[in-house]
């Protein structure tokens, strides 16, 4: 059996996973390290602990889950490391989306920030704050029983609370696979990845949501909206129904003011063209904007983008 070293920071879902293994992994782990424990299973820093043995590395990199075993199957908990330690117990509510395929692309990512922002002294990078309310939106989707893929990945990362996320290049696409420096590969990457899952799960009613950050000039403020492929009708009706929900968002939150969003085609842009599922490309704001910027950084914002654009989802699917 494997012996390592606990580290500062390090809790047991930390250290499992940094050794290729889950939480369906602690039980044993318990076992095999109960006189080496602090109070409610803390590690200590420095100490050696000794891991599990397995058969294979189980590391997933979609959000599929592993149900942690000390915890009836009719609990209906999943645990999903991607979202990271504080998100990653996962409840499913209901199964408003049972059926549902989704495949969720957090845009750029790699050695592509996409748009970038100033916030005062700090840099805003598209990619980091797309990829988080990605994942939050993930997580909704799977509280209601759908099937979640998550094209681009950051391990490290998972679902943030902090206003400023700092920028990395260590995002992945789906399976580990390393973000291309060519931008057309790396689009031709995520497609191709989507429309290969999209064949094992042929029947089923599958769609792909694609979340971008637009950046315009500093004065431009603009509402969240939307595009599709011109010959989508199913792509129209999911941009139309979460437009709906944002619509009538505002009008309950914000009646001061009209929302502006917009549902349009736009068949030219890659993954919008080339993806087999009916598709929508999301653009959540403008990063240079101020009014836009608390959209973002206020991580509250971010979550109710992901819950606004899991009510349009689940109203669409309804209405299938």
């Amino acid at each position: 059996m494997l012996r390592v070293v606990a580290k500062q920071g390090d809790g047991i879902y930390t250290l499992l996973r940094r050794h290729g293994l889950t939480p369906s992994h602690l039980q044993h782990f318990l076992e095999l390290n109960k006189d080496n424990l602090g109070e409610n299973n803390s590690l200590y820093v420095g100490r050696t602990y000794v891991l599990p043995a397995t058969t294979a590395i189980e590391a997933s990199t979609t959000a599929v889950s592993t149900s942690k075993p000390s915890e009836a199957s009719s609990s209906r908990v999943k645990y999903v490391s991607l979202f990271g330690n504080k998100y990653e117990r996962v409840e499913v509510l209901d199964q408003k989306l049972k059926g549902a395929v989704y495949y969720l692309v957090g845009g750029h990512g790699g050695p592509d920030p996409g748009a970038v922002g100033k916030y005062g002294p700090y840099s805003l990078a598209e990619d980091e704050y797309a990829y988080d309310v990605t994942l939050r939106l993930a997580r909704r989707l799977m509280e209601h029983g759908a099937t979640v893929y998550t094209i681009v990945q950051d391990k490290d990362d998972g679902i943030r609370d902090e206003s400023i996320l700092k920028m990395d290049r260590d995002e992945v696409n789906y399976n580990g696979q390393a973000i291309s420096l060519s931008q057309t590969q790396r689009l031709r990457q995520r497609v191709n990845s989507i429309n290969s899952l999209y064949g094992k799960h042929k029947g089923a009613y599958q769609r792909m949501l694609s979340l971008h950050i637009d950046s315009r000039s500093e004065r431009k403020n603009i509402d969240v909206f939307f595009y599709h492929h011109e010959n989508s009708a199913d792509g129209q009706k999911l941009a139309e129904s979460i437009h709906q929900t944002f619509n009538n968002k505002y009008n309950r939150h914000q009646p001061e003011r009209s929302y502006t969003g917009t549902v349009s085609h736009r068949s030219s842009l890659y993954v919008v063209k080339y993806s087999h599922p009916p598709t929508v490309f999301i653009e959540l704001g403008n990063i240079r904007n101020n009014l836009d910027q608390r959209r973002f950084v206020i991580p509250n914002n971010r979550q109710a983008l992901a819950n606004w654009i899991c009510e349009g989802i689940i109203r669409d699917y309804k209405n299938k």
